[in-house]
C-alpha cells in the first residue's frame, strides 16, 4: 500500500494556529502517513511576503515541534523564485500518494492556477471549509475530476476565521494574538522584531 502524504502549501507568513488545526484534521481524516507543511518561496497571486524565509521555516519548526505526524518540507524555498504548484509536485518523489489540501476559498479560484489540470492529477484534492466561500468546486475543475475517476475530497473541519492578514495587523498595531498563535512563535516573532508597522 503507498504512502500517503497530505500537502499544506501556504505562505506561513506567520504559521498561525488554524493552519496547524487544519493539517492535523486533514491527517485524521484521511488517515494520512504524515501532513507536510510547504512554505511558498515567493506567491506568484498574492503581494511580497513580510517575514523572510528562514523566519517563516523556523516558526512553522516551533509550531509542530510536539506533533509528529507533522512536517515542514522546504522544497519550494530551496526552489526559490516564483512558486507554482505543480512544479513542487513534479518534483516530489515518485511512489507517495499525494493530498493537496486547501481551503474553500483557493478552491474557487482554482482554475486560474498554473497548469491546474496537472496539479489535479498529480496529487489528490482536499479542500476545507473557509468563511464565505463555498465548497463547491468551478465547473472546469469538477469536469476534470470526472475524467480523472476522482472526487474532491471534503475534510470535516469548523471554519476558522484566523488569517496570517489578521495575524500580521494585530502586531503591528500591538494588540493581543492570544488563540491565534502557538505561545512559542508569539515569542519568536516578539524576539526577532518580526511583523512592526513598517512591515504590513
Amino acid at each position: 500500500m503507498a504512502i500517503k502524504i497530505g500537502l499544506l502549501g501556504g505562505s506561513f507568513d506567520p504559521v498561525h494556529l488554524a493552519h496547524v488545526a487544519l493539517a492535523e484534521a486533514a491527517w485524521q481524516a484521511l488517515e494520512l502517513d504524515k501532513v507536510e507543511l510547504v512554505p511558498a518561496a515567493d506567491p506568484w497571486q498574492r503581494r511580497p511576503l513580510a517575514a523572510s524565509a528562514p523566519h517563516r521555516l523556523a516558526m512553522l519548526e516551533i509550531a509542530i515541534r510536539r506533533r509528529p505526524r507533522l512536517a515542514v518540507n522546504d522544497v519550494e524555498i530551496r526552489r526559490g523564485g516564483k512558486t507554482y504548484t505543480v512544479d513542487t509536485l513534479r518534483q516530489l518523489s515518485r511512489g507517495p500518494e499525494y493530498y493537496w489540501i486547501l481551503g474553500s476559498d483557493q478552491l474557487a479560484n482554482f482554475c486560474s492556477w498554473h497548469d491546474w489540470r496537472e496539479v489535479s492529477r498529480l496529487a489528490r484534492l482536499v479542500v476545507a471549509q473557509r468563511p464565505g466561500s463555498t465548497l463547491e468546486p468551478p465547473p472546469a475543475l469538477q469536469t476534470h475530476l470526472e475524467i480523472l475517476g476522482r472526487r474532491l475530497a471534503i475534510l470535516p473541519f469548523k471554519p476558522q476565521t484566523i488569517s496570517s492578514t489578521q495575524v500580521r495587523e494585530r502586531l503591528a498595531t500591538g494588540q493581543s494574538t492570544s488563540g491565534m498563535l502557538d505561545a512559542e512563535v508569539a515569542e519568536y516573532i516578539r524576539r526577532h522584531g518580526l511583523y512592526s508597522a513598517a512591515d504590513v
